[in-house]
């Protein structure tokens, strides 16, 4: 009987070291598991940056329309006929800034800035539609309209259609200067007006056709060629034209003397 008693009291305490041991790998997983959200909290800052750079680069991005017109187009600028938008480009005058057109004019060697905001205002416009170069080829065939008003009178009005922009009016200014070789020689102011209207008129058509100025010119021409010859009705208007501008050069001169 006492050694079975023996052999009973050391099994409990065999048990009791068992619970120790097996507690110390559990108490080691918490911080392992605890570390994987670290990195992923960290990374979530990194993602802002990335997404502001695109805005920055569509900010650099060139401007390449406004107010309808974009860039590499022909346009018609009244005071100077056909040039072709080269830029957009910002500028800063007086402290504010200001959006540009940078307008090219080949034959004249000359690049003009115009604000965005003014085209409007002077006068710029696309190119006419072929419809409309249609209708100014037909007013060159028409009878030529001379007012019996003094010549002085007569230009300013004719400047004013050549700078108008206008395709058809520019039209009824070469129609209404043109001499074939059977009428009389222009004047020397005469001939300037025909020639600044026949190139505004020439250099549109050629834009619209897609043909060189040199052919353009040649189709003017052409259709001159066919509009009715002045009678002497009219050749007598303009005797009586020259003689009241010389009278009236004369009594300028008067009054300056």
């Amino acid at each position: 009987m006492p050694k079975t008693t023996a052999k009973t009291s050391v099994k409990p305490a065999a048990a009791k070291t068992a619970p120790k041991a097996a507690a110390k790998p559990e108490a080691a997983k918490p911080p392992v598991a605890a570390a994987k959200p670290v990195p992923a909290a960290a990374a979530k800052p990194a993602a802002k940056p990335a997404a502001a750079a695109p805005r920055a680069e569509e900010a650099k991005k060139p401007l390449t329309q406004r107010q309808g017109f974009k860039t590499n187009e022909f346009v018609v600028y009244p005071a100077h006929g056909v040039g072709q938008i080269l830029a957009i480009e910002e500028q800063e005058i007086a402290g504010a800034k200001l959006e540009l057109f940078v307008i090219n004019f080949m034959k004249d060697k000359m690049t003009l800035r115009v604000p965005t905001a003014k085209v409007g205002n002077v006068g710029m416009r696309k190119l006419s539609e072929p419809a409309l170069v249609k209708r100014a080829l037909e007013t060159l065939k028409g009878r030529a309209r001379v007012k019996r008003t003094m010549w002085s009178r007569r230009a300013q009005e004719y400047e004013a259609k050549i700078n108008s922009g206008d395709i058809v009016a520019i039209a009824e200014v070469v129609r209404d200067l043109f001499r074939s070789d059977s009428q009389p020689e222009q004047s020397y102011s005469e001939r300037q007006l025909y020639e600044a209207a026949l190139d505004r008129l020439s250099r549109e058509i050629a834009v619209v056709q897609h043909v060189t100025e040199t052919e353009a010119v040649k189709e003017v021409e052409g259709q001159l060629a066919k509009s009715p010859r002045r009678g002497a009705k009219t050749e007598v208007e303009s005797d009586a034209d020259a003689e009241a501008e010389t009278d009236g050069d004369d009594v300028a001169a008067d009054e300056a003397a």
